[in-house]
């Protein structure tokens, strides 16, 4: 089964399949990476639909190199009435990037998706923004790696503690002990193509940390300013403060970021309803204005029927009219014409009824034809005298 023959069959239930293949197709040639599945679509209210969908990666510019975005559109079978489904699907090694335009579960909101309109959007268009937005707002990024400080082949002995050092093991002081948080990493992805070698990050190096060969070299104890290689109760209490605050700081942006994105998902959802609301509104309004138009009608057929009522009542009362002298002509000429055509039409009945009186056997077929004969004669001289008055008159032949 080719290509074209399984897409059709598995727009079957789609209200349009024809536009939607032509879309998806229009959408595989452009992009190679992206591949066509028929599978399973669970909505929030738990309803499940068996819907097309396009996988796979599309290409984005970031800082001058090109990543692969992986993502996942599903078609409707209303499609392309309505928008898309739109997700980012990160791999294991990858987080995803809460913003205006992605939220947690990694769903897509973009303007071309709520200003949808059947006609002019399509999936080209569709991607062509999410590669501009993407290059600007990227969607994800990679998970940073656990990496091991080298430490320096010295051998070092700790020395028995005296009175005034601590139990501990030899620890940088505090200023070379508060790293900075994990620098973010760089958009990495596994199995979609790795940038190139100008994007790596170079192995990372707290910032403070002594480059000479010794463990202890460049530690100097606050108190004594010698390099003593101990540290203090202080020392583990400002580093452990500063690591919660770390942590609590990445928390609260990660908190931040949500919220945001929460935040603008309910903005468009309020923009959709006031829209909706003035809708109603105009429609409300054209309901009242054909409403007045109707009783306004209402009225005016009114009077006419009471108008008409007047009038059959008048003619009921008046004297019974001759129709002879119904009508009236202005000249003798227009006298001649008309009584030519009464003329003419009772030969016509004359002529229909004489034929149903042969088919029922009442007269004969030479009865019929001799007054047949007869009759056309005379409605032969009738229409020829109509004609030259209607000459006479300057009317249309």
């Amino acid at each position: 089964m080719s290509k074209m023959e399984e897409i059709s069959r598995m727009l079957g239930n789609y209200i349009d399949p024809t536009a939607t293949k032509k879309d998806v197709i229009e959408c595989l040639k452009r992009y190679k990476a992206l591949t066509y599945r028929y599978e399973e679509y669970v909505f929030n209210d738990g309803t499940i639909k068996q819907l097309l969908n396009l996988q796979g990666t599309i290409p984005v510019r970031y800082k001058g190199n090109t990543y692969h975005i992986p993502i996942c559109i599903w078609l409707l079978d209303t499609h392309p009435k309505y928008a898309p489904i739109c997700y980012v699907k990160p791999t294991s090694d990858m987080n995803i990037k809460v913003s205006i335009y992605v939220d947690q579960n990694g769903k897509i909101y973009l303007p071309y998706l709520h200003d949808w309109h059947d006609g002019r959007s399509d999936l080209l268009g569709l991607i062509k923004v999410m590669i501009t937005t993407f290059g600007e707002f990227p969607p994800v990024y990679a998970k940073p790696k656990e990496q091991t400080p080298a430490y320096p082949t010295q051998t070092f002995m700790p020395q028995p503690p005296t009175s005034g050092q601590s139990k501990y093991c030899p620890y940088p002081t505090q200023q070379q002990q508060q790293f900075p948080p994990y620098p973010p990493a760089p958009l990495s992805y596994s199995g979609y193509g790795q940038p190139g070698a100008g994007s790596s990050y170079p192995p990372y190096m707290p910032p403070g940390m002594p480059t000479t060969s010794g463990y202890n070299a460049g530690y100097v104890n606050p108190s004594s300013g010698q390099g003593t290689g101990t540290i203090t109760e202080e020392h583990i209490k400002a580093s452990l403060v500063s690591a919660v605050e770390d942590k609590l700081k990445r928390r609260i942006q990660e908190k931040v970021n949500q919220c945001q994105a929460e935040i603008q998902t309910l903005k468009r959802t309020a923009q959709e309803l006031n829209e909706g609301q003035t809708k109603i509104n105009d429609i409300l309004s054209r309901l009242e204005r054909d409403e007045q138009e109707m009783t306004k009608s209402i009225s005016v057929l009114q009077d006419k029927e009471q108008e008409l009522d007047r009038a059959l009542e008048a003619l009921e009362q008046a004297d019974e009219i001759d129709v002879d002298e119904a009508v009236i002509t202005t000249a003798p000429l227009y006298k001649q014409l008309l009584n030519a055509y009464a003329e003419e039409a009772a030969i016509e009945d004359a002529v229909y009824f004489m034929g149903e009186a042969l088919r029922s056997g009442v007269i004969d077929l030479e009865v019929f034809l001799k007054h047949v004969r007869q009759l056309s004669r005379k409605q032969f001289m009738l229409r020829a005298l109509m004609q030259k008055c209607r000459q006479k008159a300057g009317l249309p032949a």
